[in-house]
């Protein structure tokens, strides 16, 4: 297979064009959320409904009379909603309890016979026929646009429109996929033994945590974060125009910072990789990202996703493929290969220390290298570990020469 890549690109929508997509948008989330209250079963996994054909032609034909979207769209939705309805029953028979999928965030799934491309500009389908949005794109060239989508090396795979709210603009994130046989590939996934994997933890007090024992602290981030949501504020008090203006501003400038600062730390999460010879990059799953971290803000969460879809495509390009796996248990696990002991005591805020072996370790570097060891037993492939304090990594074959990993990297002990 070849490498995927994933192009974000903003669009520079008129108002008119802006009207027509936000009433689409309402239309396309009311079809998704009748079709997961249709395909919805409170008491059961086995009652709900989720084969697609089926579902198709029970509602296809009520969505297309109740809402103005094209036919693709209406599909699409079905699908979303069917897809997010199977996510829930196989998370139902791994016994966690969860609610129906409900729908409120305006984005929409496009395929080539609702969205076509051109040089500068693309061609939508609303509920009131197609707009043509030009493109916005940065004076570097090439840009990510004109390397996958304009490559004749690159096909089409889809595309969804995303609406930010936060800044009031439109994002297509164009999804594409290698064709020929050149270029860099993504390693095959053979099991051989000679692969090497980087985990990735994701959390608020640290924004990533390598493996190798790195931390990309979070407090610059948050910092400038609540300093942008003051401005806003003070803004917003002021209730004039010329406020109104430089608060408009003001949101672009925090669109570019954020986007500029998840850009860094995803460069250097990929030559954290690169400069350890590992051939993987795992992360966590975020699907449930905001249920297992309840006190991360929504800007936590966007930079989560910004940072895994920046690795995505960053990755490939260094011949490194980007994985996700399962989250559940890897902060409370004992990441020892000779233990393993899992237990909600173990951890206890920012510190980890196993009831089992006595294992202590900063809590966000034990999750990292259970997310890599979960991903690396499956393909009995390596994880790339900093040096720790015990011995008991040496299964995975970790480099193992003394030392502690706190919140600010590896610490030597004493007489090391």
């Amino acid at each position: 297979m070849g490498v995927r890549r994933t192009a974000v690109v903003k669009l520079a929508v008129s108002d008119e064009q802006r009207d027509a997509l936000h009433r689409t948008a309402e239309q396309y989330l009311y079809c998704a959320n009748r079709t997961a209250d249709y395909c919805w079963s409170g008491t059961s996994f086995t009652q709900c409904r989720t084969n697609k054909r089926e579902v198709r032609d029970a509602l296809y034909s009520e969505l297309r009379e109740e809402t103005e979207l094209q036919a693709q769209l209406v599909q699409a939705a079905i699908r979303r909603a069917v897809e997010a309805v199977k996510g829930v029953v196989e998370r139902w028979k791994k016994g966690q309890r969860v609610s129906r999928p409900t729908f409120t965030a305006k984005t929409m799934d496009y395929d080539t016979r609702s969205a076509t491309f051109y040089r500068n500009e693309v061609s939508l389908a609303t509920v009131e026929g197609r707009v043509e949005p030009s493109f916005v794109l940065p004076a570097d060239s090439p840009t990510p646009y004109e390397q996958y989508v304009l490559s004749e090396d690159y096909e089409f795979r889809e595309s969804t429109l995303r609406y930010d709210a936060a800044t009031d603009e439109f994002y297509l994130n164009i999804s594409t996929q290698r064709i020929d046989g050149d270029g860099p590939e993504v390693p095959a996934d053979t099991g051989h033994p000679d692969q090497t994997v980087l985990g990735i933890d994701l959390g608020v007090t640290n924004l990533a945590v390598s493996s190798t024992g790195r931390f990309w602290q979070g407090d610059n981030y948050d910092h400038w974060c609540r300093e942008f949501e003051k401005r806003r504020g003070e803004m917003h008090q002021r209730g004039t125009q010329a406020a109104h203006n430089a608060l408009l501003r003001l949101g672009k400038r925090e669109e570019a910072w954020r986007k500029q600062y998840i850009h860094t730390v995803a460069n250097e999460l990929v030559a954290e990789a690169v400069g350890h010879d590992c051939d993987v990059i795992v992360f966590e799953d975020l699907t449930d990202i905001r249920e297992r971290l309840p006190q991360a803000k929504w800007h936590h969460v966007w930079a989560f996703r910004r940072l895994f879809e920046y690795v995505s495509y960053k990755a490939p390009d260094r011949g490194v493929s980007v994985e996700q796996v399962e989250p559940n248990h890897t902060s409370q696990r004992c990441s020892r290969t000779d233990c393993g002991f899992t237990h909600d005591d173990n951890r206890h805020g920012e510190r980890f220390c196993c009831q089992k072996c006595g294992y202590e370790v900063n809590a966000d570097y034990n999750a990292a290298k259970n997310i890599g060891l979960r991903y690396a037993r499956k393909r009995i492939h390596r994880l790339r570990s900093s040096p720790t304090s015990g011995s008991g990594d040496a299964e995975v074959n970790l480099r193992i020469n003394g030392g502690t990993v706190n919140g600010k990297g590896h610490q030597p002990i004493a007489g090391d």
